[in-house]
């Protein structure tokens, strides 16, 4: 193990807590991908009436660093509020580590990520966020293109976001995604990524060529 590491990293690192599926998640949020070195799922519980955050578990793949740092985020979430948990900063989790190496910021930066994405889509199903194009995005930058190692969004993949219907959405996405071995993991995030929301997922990839003509490839699944 690199020195570096503080006791609270390598502890948590050898002996994580809240790990595992939840079957029972009111929400969920997926953050990264394994193609890419580190990706983060998180189970929320929240109680309904009183918005509490019972039980949060993860799930990850990644260094040492990526383990501890989803570790401490549910250590941290867990018994709080949804409006406390939002509150949860970067800062405040490199400290309740007890420091980080700066290389490794990006997996602080992942979890909060990933608990934010679960927040968010929490206030959705609550009502107090629409589900729109600007959610539809901020969902998908939490996905991540192998390619590039950069969110779908900010890697230029997502060309088209459409958002119809009344209170069961139908989200159409188009993406523009090679043909290679990591386009059955993108397509896959993709769908993981709106878990446990109400709405029906179209999701169509193309080409990198052919974005200005037919689809190569079409996909529906309703979540």
């Amino acid at each position: 193990m690199k020195v570096g590491y503080s006791k609270k990293v390598l502890e948590l690192f050898m002996n994580p807590k809240n790990v595992g599926h939840m079957e029972d998640a009111s929400v969920t949020s997926l953050a990264g991908s394994i193609a890419c070195g580190d990706m983060i799922k998180l189970y929320l519980k929240i109680n309904p009436k009183t918005e509490v955050i019972e039980k949060i578990t993860f799930e990850s793949y990644g260094c040492a660093a990526n383990i501890a740092t989803s570790s401490v985020i549910t250590e941290m979430a867990k018994g709080k509020s949804v409006q406390e948990a939002w509150k949860i900063s970067f800062k405040d989790e490199v400290e309740e580590l007890g420091g980080l190496p700066k290389i490794k910021y990006h997996c602080a930066v992942l979890s909060i990520k990933g608990l934010r994405l679960a927040l968010t889509k929490w206030d959705v199903i609550r009502g107090r966020r629409p589900l729109d194009e600007a959610l539809v995005e901020e969902l998908l930058k939490g996905v991540m293109d192998p390619h590039t190692d950069k969110d779908l969004v900010s890697a230029g993949m997502v060309k088209k976001i459409r958002v119809v219907g009344g209170k069961r959405k139908r989200v159409e996405i188009t993406l523009e995604v090679p043909e290679d071995d990591f386009k059955e993991e993108i397509l896959s995030n993709v769908e993981e990524a709106f878990e446990k929301l109400e709405v029906e997922m179209i999701t169509k990839s193309v080409e990198p060529a052919d974005v200005e003509g037919p689809l190569a490839e079409a996909s529906e699944k309703g979540t």
